[in-house]
Order: structure tokens, then C-alpha cells, then sequence
């Protein structure tokens, strides 16, 4: 039996990257800042790929800077370059969970939506980190 299962608490790095397709799927792309225990390293970054609604919540309430909750996993993706025919490969979680922690304060000032998906401050019980 094999477990591939991550959690991640950070702040997007940037505004996602959303695609929809003819096939009416949609998927939402950006990145993660998590910040280690200590100030003075630098944050850890990752790539995170959201698929359907979870997808669309993200298109719609995280902005850079949102503080957010993630449980997915880990995959590998490849791909030939173009340009150079190279074999390249990119590490990539993909998101099951998407949780939104900001703050009401932070939703104002542009920093992602607070509470989670219905609004107002979750209680400790509904923070699964």
C-alpha cells in the first residue's frame, strides 16, 4: 500500500492561472509560498494544479497573497521541449482540498476571501490543519 497524501498551509504567489475546456472542465494553476520555522529562510514554493469546482472557487476568491489550505498530492509531470526535444519533468501537487483562511480584513484588502467556502471565520473544528 502506498500513501501519497500532502498538507500545506502558505500564501499564492500569484493570482491563478484558470483554463476552461470545450469539455466544460476546468482547471486553476498557481503557486505556493510556505514558510519554514524559521524567519530567516526563505519559503519553500510549489506548483498547485485544481481541477473542477475546487478550480473555480480558486478562480474566483485567491488573489497573491491569500492565505490558503491545501490537501492534495504529489505528481510528476513530463513533457518533451519543444524547442530543444529534451525530456522535462516538473514537480506538481494536485489539489483534493482547497481551503481559504484569510481573514475578513484580508478579503478587503485584496488578500483572498476569509473563512472558507461559506464565509465568516471557521471554527478550529473545520481547519483540518
Amino acid at each position: 500500500m502506498g500513501v501519497n497524501s500532502i498538507t500545506l498551509v502558505g500564501r499564492a504567489g500569484r493570482d491563478p492561472e484558470v483554463r476552461y475546456f470545450e469539455s466544460g472542465s476546468v482547471v486553476a494553476n498557481l503557486t505556493l509560498a510556505v514558510n519554514r520555522r524559521s524567519r530567516d529562510d526563505e519559503p519553500d514554493w510549489f506548483n498547485l494544479e485544481i481541477w473542477g469546482k475546487q478550480a473555480q472557487v480558486a478562480a474566483d476568491y485567491v488573489r497573491k497573497g491569500a492565505l490558503v489550505g491545501i490537501i492534495g498530492s504529489f505528481k510528476l509531470d513530463r513533457w518533451t521541449d519543444r524547442a530543444s526535444g529534451e525530456e522535462r519533468t516538473k514537480p506538481v501537487i494536485r489539489v483534493d482540498r482547497l481551503e481559504l483562511l484569510g481573514s475578513k480584513r484580508d478579503a478587503e484588502g485584496g488578500g483572498g476571501m476569509g473563512g472558507g467556502f461559506g464565509g465568516g471565520s471557521p471554527s478550529e473544528e473545520e481547519v483540518p490543519f
